[in-house]
Order: structure tokens, then C-alpha cells, then sequence
């Protein structure tokens, strides 16, 4: 059974699933983090949605370079999570289920073409504090733990 995180679901709710791919991208002991700067700011792992057709690691390469500009190599699955939101940009109830990737960032391509979107380079420490979502922070805490492997 893959791991819940976040808050509980509404059991009187309907939420549809939302699959995804995210990336921890360590620079030495530094992380690649997005802004999502739309409504307040949210830090985030950049990624996002499986579009249909789309396989997790297309999906992954497209949305780390649309969310934070960069190409990049070798990504390793890390393993999954699952989390119940509202999604107002979408007007969804969604189960996101969330693909976690540790890559290799190769080198800034474009800026960001995802709207409200802007690339930050955080120490561990704080790239864990300001994650704004419990399975982005349980992932990247287990990597940092685990002396940032590759």
C-alpha cells in the first residue's frame, strides 16, 4: 500500500486521481526547488501531472523544465506517495499520486514557461523547511539522510 500523506480524505468526497512525477535535483549538497509564486508562495519539488499517453519520466523531463528550465540526466525512482487536495486551478478534489525521482541537474536551458513559477537553490536544510507539502519533505529528509546518494 503506497504511503498517505497530508491531511485525511473526506470520506464524503469524490476525488479523482491526479498521477505525478517529482524530482530531487542535488547540486553537491544544495536542491533545484520551484516557487510557485501565484497565491502566496509555495515551495515545492518541481514536477507535476501525468499527462495522458505520457510515461512518469516524460513527464518528469517535461515538467522540470517548464517548472524550473533545466535539462535533466539519470533519474532514479525513489519511490511513491499519495496525498487527497483541492486543486483550484483545476476546480478538482484530487488524489495526487505523487512519483518521487532523484536526477541529475545537467544545466539551465530556458526560463521557467510555467506561469508563476521561479528556480531557487536551497542549502538541505532549508530546502526541507520550506517545502510546502509533507511527502516532498519526508523524501527529501530521507535522502539528506541517507548522505545524498546517487
Amino acid at each position: 500500500m503506497m504511503r498517505r500523506v497530508g491531511a485525511v480524505p473526506d470520506r464524503r468526497q469524490i476525488y479523482m486521481p491526479r498521477p505525478g512525477a517529482y524530482a530531487i535535483l542535488p547540486i553537491k549538497r544544495r536542491f533545484l526547488v520551484t516557487a510557485e509564486i501565484a497565491d502566496g508562495i509555495d515551495i515545492q519539488l518541481p514536477g507535476g501531472g501525468i499527462d495522458p499517453g505520457e510515461s512518469p519520466l516524460q513527464a518528469l523531463y517535461r515538467e522540470v523544465r517548464e517548472e524550473i528550465g533545466w535539462s535533466i540526466a539519470r533519474p532514479r525512482r525513489l519511490g511513491a506517495f499519495r496525498r487527497f487536495v483541492f486543486m483550484p486551478e483545476y476546480d478538482l478534489w484530487a488524489e495526487k499520486i505523487c512519483h518521487v525521482y532523484v536526477a541529475h541537474p545537467v544545466r539551465q536551458i530556458q526560463e521557467p514557461s510555467e506561469r508563476f513559477h521561479e528556480t531557487l537553490v536551497l542549502d538541505a536544510d532549508d530546502a526541507v523547511a520550506a517545502l510546502g507539502n509533507d511527502g516532498d519533505r519526508l523524501f527529501l529528509e530521507r535522502y539528506v539522510a541517507a548522505g545524498c546518494p546517487r
